[in-house]
């Protein structure tokens, strides 16, 4: 008998290894023709208004790169990857043209002198806009350069043949007078990048601390694991300041050290650097290490110690916690170089009961003598749009309670207390006043813009109703809060103020669409009759899908709350001669703390039918209807805590979302699927157990194990010891055994998000398949949490294509 027995889990086992028939195991594979065609669609190029606001640059965006491109050597260290040949992150993609438009006539201005082939990765204009700067990255060669563009000749140059570092960001940054550029130079003299041969040195040893505080480690990827990795990191970080003048002189700024920032001051005088320290650590990414923080002349001179920061392995628990000490540093705007940061009064701890959260204080050069306290706050500073020296809109917020309060400061008027702005739930759509206006100044810095008479600002917003968004641009006055509205989206298009072209918005410019014309630059003239003037005409990338059909449609969930989606049908399609159709529903679940924000129509039904890879439109090409980002929200409302009902309110939506759709005649009960992206996929998942809604699911670089997780995850800000239960309630994989319908996993091989790891996947699909479930996993060398090589979109679309086409166009009637 045990002999028997033994052969018997023997071949269980060898079965285990047997590919099951029509499942490929290996090898990239192709979707049918109309989803290919929806992959290699013209993108859309990036544009930059000029300082002067009269000049647009564009720069072309090509096509997915191949994964010989995506495949190419990288380091994970530290919490980001690097690409050790370029000496930059791993991640950028490249623009492949260069070219201006004049804001006024419209007329494109070709550009000479432009390396070929091109390959853009970041650009920016001098504030003077005498020069448009970009860097050329060539992962092949190594090169990573900095070119510029005289606007006047229109012609392109390379500026130094110095190879730039951009590991900690773009690497350069225009000085505020125009004449020169502020760079990260590849340190010299460091010899070849230290090995890992793999043989250890020791153990790695890790110890806590003995204090018994609380703090929360957030599920971070790509941290180092020892010693060696460190040396590289270092090696691979460390970088030489310097200026290169715009003829293309280099002049080295101090040594080279572990700069992590380098930002100017307004007046050129002083530069803000930023450099990290050891010890370093193996639970959180370089942002947490020890830094340095300090003030330096143009020779690179330490003028002025800001701050000594400690290692940060972990925060009190909590969405409001932050460390202690001195937080957000940077430049007052509208001045010539004084320093504004903010610093928690509570230890950083929200649980700590305290009348004064944050005070933000603020220090001229030369940094003599007590900061000055510019705001005292009840909850945590959020950032501040600088004016002037009478006006500057400082904005603190609360993530428990989604509330905020901007307060109108005098920063220059000593004594001057703080006014009340505004104030309102963050959450409040419907009431949001958009956000204030800024332009840039002479000197390039961001500031608010103002009236001629100073004593208005501007606010663009979404201008979100039940209607749907219809976006605005009003003015403000500053004494009275009264706004004026000066443009109105109307009408069937979605038209999207972009920037004021003059002090008094005579003249704006914005981007205009409609469900079939893609988005394109206007000039528009307020208070005339006259049409607005096309300055772009970028062609429909998919014209075979030009006469899709769109609906916001409005439905409402058991409990009364409103819910609304976006619902497409395929062109032609006509429901009482057509009958219902096999329908894909995508979504992403957000969490609200009242219900009536919940209920808030997003989006807008004028905007245009941009048929992406990404989402799930491509599978209107095969016939498939579609309702799109589907309200999925879970509220907690009060002390209530939105997760503490999630399966409840998801399975609430989902039903809602089906019943609306059937009853529209659109779509057919047995025949429908739910899918989605990271939150989406957990979504995905959760609906299949909890639920008998859909015949499948495609669930994208998901969590399905929330004990993986177990400092929070998205909104979730109680750890798992404080509420284990729901952790467990919430997590798909302690309910694998209820999931009867086909579950489609994907995830990239080399996923970086927090919280996402690949094992998430390997681990539900094992469950799945252990338990007798209908699974498929799907796991795509060297991406990450979003996938970038052609070989892997195409093969997304085509595994996600045969799944739909298996398991719910072709499904059999309900029994």
């Amino acid at each position: 008998m045990r002999l028997r027995h033994l052969a018997r889990l023997s071949l269980a086992a060898l079965l285990c290894f047997v590919p099951l028939a029509g499942f490929a195991q290996s090898g990239y594979r192709e979707p049918p023709d109309a989803l290919k065609a929806i992959v290699d669609a013209p993108r859309t190029p990036q544009a930059s208004l000029s300082p002067r606001r009269d000049l647009i640059a564009f720069t072309g965006m090509p096509g997915l790169p191949g994964i010989d491109v995506v495949a190419q050597p990288e380091l994970k260290l530290a919490g980001i990857r690097i690409h050790p040949k370029v000496f930059a992150r791993s991640n950028f993609t490249f623009g492949d043209d260069l070219w201006l438009v004049d804001v006024t006539s419209g007329k494109e201005l070709r550009i000479e002198g432009l390396p070929k082939p091109l390959s853009i990765a970041g650009g920016a204009w001098s504030p003077d806009q005498k020069y448009y700067a970009f860097n050329q990255v060539e992962p092949a060669t190594g090169i990573n350069t900095l070119w510029l563009v005289d606007v006047a000749s229109r012609y392109a140059r390379l500026l130094t043949r110095e190879s730039l570092n951009s590991v900690s960001g773009r690497g350069w940054r225009w000085m505020p007078d125009g004449s020169a550029l502020l760079v990260n130079l590849r340190a010299a003299g460091e010899g070849a990048l230290p090995a890992v041969d793999g043989t250890p040195t020791g153990p790695n040893v890790q110890q806590t601390g003995s204090d018994g505080r609380v703090t929360s480690i957030r599920t971070y990827q790509d941290l180092l694991s020892n010693d060696a990795q460190a040396k590289q990191f270092e090696y691979l970080l460390r970088s030489q300041p310097a200026l290169i003048d715009v003829q293309g002189k280099v002049t080295r700024i101090g040594a080279a050290d572990l700069y992590v920032g380098l930002e100017p001051s307004p007046d050129g005088r002083h530069i803000l650097t930023q450099r990290i320290t050891r010890p370093f650590s193996y639970l959180v990414p370089f942002s947490s290490f020890p830094r340095v923080i300090e003030v330096r002349d143009r020779s690179g001179k330490v003028t002025h110690t800001v701050a000594k920061l400690p290692l940060v392995e972990g925060l009190p628990t909590g969405n409001d916690a932050v460390p202690t000490g001195v937080r957000r540093v940077e430049w007052r705007n509208d001045a010539p170089a004084t320093l504004v940061w903010a610093e928690a009064q509570d230890g950083g701890d929200p649980a700590r009961e305290a009348a004064v959260r944050d005070i933000v204080y603020q220090q001229a050069a030369p940094f003599s003598g007590k900061p000055q306290v510019l705001a005292e706050l009840s909850m945590r500073y959020a950032g501040t749009n600088w004016g002037r020296g009478d006006l500057a809109l400082l904005t603190e917020y609360w993530w428990k309670t989604r509330r905020y309060k901007t307060w109108r400061l005098q920063p220059d008027v000593v004594g001057a207390a703080p006014k009340v702005f505004e104030e309102g739930s963050a959450e409040d759509r419907y009431a949001d006043k958009g956000s204030p206006v800024t332009t840039l100044d002479a000197r390039g810095q961001s500031v608010l813009l103002t009236s001629t008479d100073g004593a208005q600002i501007y606010r663009i917003g979404d201008g979100a109703s039940p209607e749907g968004d219809r976006p605005f641009l009003d003015r403000q006055a500053i004494e009275s809060g009264e706004t004026t509205r000066l443009f109105h989206s109307s009408g069937q298009q979605y038209e999207r103020p972009l920037a004021m072209l003059d002090t008094n918005a005579s003249r704006i410019l914005t981007t205009r669409e409609s469900p079939t014309e893609r988005p394109n630059f206007y000039l528009r003239t307020l208070g005339s009759d006259a049409a607005p003037v096309a300055l772009t005409k970028f062609a429909h990338p998919t014209p075979q899908l030009r006469d899709v059909q769109k609906e916001l449609i409005r439905y409402k969930r058991k409990d009364g709350v409103d819910l609304t989606g976006t619902l497409y049908l395929p062109p032609g399609y006509d429901a009482k001669r057509d009958g219902p159709l096999p329908l894909l529903m995508w979504a992403y679940p957000a969490e609200f703390k009242s219900a009536a924000a919940a209920s808030q129509v997003t989006d807008s039904p004028y905007r245009f039918n941009a048929i992406s890879y990404w989402g799930p439109l491509p599978f209107l090409a095969m016939g498939y209807a579609v309702l799109d980002d589907p309200s999925m929200p879970i509220v907690g409302e009060g002390d209530a805590e939105p997760n503490d009902t999630y399966v409840q309110q998801l399975t609430a939506n989902a039903e809602a979302a089906v019943d609306e759709v059937v009853r529209r005649g659109v779509g057919d009960r047995n025949r429908i699927a739910v899918g989605g992206h990271s939150y989406g996929a957990f979504m995905t998942a959760n609906l299949l157990a909890h639920t008998r809604l859909f015949k499948a699911g495609i669930a994208r670089s998901g969590a399905y194990n929330r004990t993986l997780t177990p400092f929070g995850f998205q909104a979730e800000e109680r750890n798992f010891w404080q509420a284990g239960n729901i952790y467990a309630a919430m997590s798909p994989f302690n309910h694998a055994d209820k999931i009867k319908d086909a579950l489609l996993m994907i995830h990239g091989e080399q996923d970086n998000n927090s919280g996402t790891f690949p094992i998430q996947s390997e681990r539900m699909f094992a469950a799945v398949k252990g338990l007798g479930g209908n699974a498929r996993l799907v796991m795509l060398p060297n991406e990450s949490h979003g996938y970038r090589a052609r070989e892997s979109i195409m093969t997304m679309l085509a595994e996600s294509n045969d799944w739909l086409e298996k398991y719910v166009k072709n499904a059999k009637p309900a029994k």
